[in-house]
C-alpha cells in the first residue's frame, strides 16, 4: 500500500472513504479511528503493531488517551455497562467485572447509537404531540379571554341600563376572570415541557452523531435520564391524558 499523497489526505487508505474521527500514526499517516482500531486488533495477535501504509512501528497510544486504560496503560477493549467504564484486558480479569456484561468497543458504540436514535425518534414524536396540545390550549385561552371581555362589556351595559337588543348582540356564554390564571398556568406548563423535551431530543441526536468510546458512559447516563419512567412526572404536570412516553 503506497503512502498518502497530498490529494488523498481526506481519504482513509483502509476503507477508501472520507476520514471519520481521523487519527494520525507516529509516521503521520491518517486513518479513520475505527479502521485503525480494527487493524490494531488484528495486528495485536502477532504482537507487531505497524502502520498499514508504510509498515513502520506504531503504538496503541496513537488511538488517543480516551482509548488507553489509565490504570494499566493498555488499550481498552471492552465497555462495562454496569460500571460505565472502559476496560483493558487486565481490567477484565478483576473479580468486580466477572459478573458484568461487557461489550466490545465497536459493538457498544453501535448498540448505544441505535438506542439513542430510537429514543430520540420516540421523544420527537412526543414533542410534536405536546406542541399540538399547547397550540390547542392557546386557542382555548384566547377564547376564554374573548368570553371574559364579553362578560365585562355585558356587565357595563347592564349597569348602564342598555336595551335588550344591545345585550342580545353579545355572546351569552361567559367565564369568570378567576378561571383564567389556571389556564395561563397550563400554558406555562406546556411551554416548560416542550423546552425540556426539546433539550433532551437535541442531546440524544447530538450524542448519537458524535458517539465514540470516550462518550459511551455519557450516552448511558443520557438514556437513563430520558427513560419513560423518568419523564412521567413531566407529562403528568401538563395533562393527565397527555401523550404516553415509551
Amino acid at each position: 500500500m503506497g503512502s498518502l499523497d497530498k490529494d488523498n489526505q481526506d481519504i482513509c487508505p483502509i476503507c477508501l472513504d472520507p476520514l471519520k474521527e481521523a487519527v494520525s500514526t507516529d509516521c503521520r499517516h491518517l486513518f479513520c479511528h475505527m479502521c485503525l482500531t480494527q487493524h490494531m486488533d488484528k495486528a495485536s495477535v502477532s504482537g507487531i503493531l505497524s502502520c498499514p501504509v508504510c509498515r513502520k512501528p506504531c503504538s496503541e497510544g496513537v488511538l488517543g488517551d480516551n482509548y488507553i486504560c489509565h490504570t494499566h496503560q493498555k488499550r481498552v477493549r471492552r465497555f462495562c455497562e454496569a460500571s460505565g467504564h472502559l476496560l483493558c484486558e487486565e481490567c477484565l480479569q478483576s473479580p468486580e467485572h466477572q459478573s458484568h456484561t461487557e461489550l466490545s468497543i465497536e459493538n457498544a458504540i453501535s448498540h448505544y447509537k441505535e438506542r439513542l436514535n430510537r429514543r430520540s425518534r420516540k421523544l420527537r414524536k412526543d414533542l410534536g404531540n405536546l406542541q399540538q396540545l399547547k397550540a390547542q390550549e392557546k386557542k382555548m385561552l384566547q377564547a376564554l379571554q374573548v368570553d371574559c371581555e364579553c362578560h365585562r362589556l355585558r356587565t357595563d351595559l347592564q349597569n348602564q341600563d342598555q336595551s335588550k337588543e344591545q345585550l342580545k348582540a353579545l355572546p351569552w356564554h361567559w367565564l369568570d376572570q378567576e378561571d383564567l390564571p389556571e389556564e395561563v398556568a397550563k400554558i406555562f406548563s406546556f411551554s416548560e415541557a416542550v423546552t425540556q423535551l426539546s433539550i433532551l431530543v437535541s442531546g440524544l441526536e447530538r450524542m448519537a452523531k458524535d458517539l465514540d468510546a470516550s462518550t459511551l458512559k455519557d450516552a448511558s447516563d443520557l438514556l437513563d435520564r430520558s427513560a419513560p419512567q423518568k419523564l412521567e412526572g413531566l407529562l403528568s404536570r401538563v395533562s393527565p391524558a397527555g401523550p404516553k412516553l415509551s
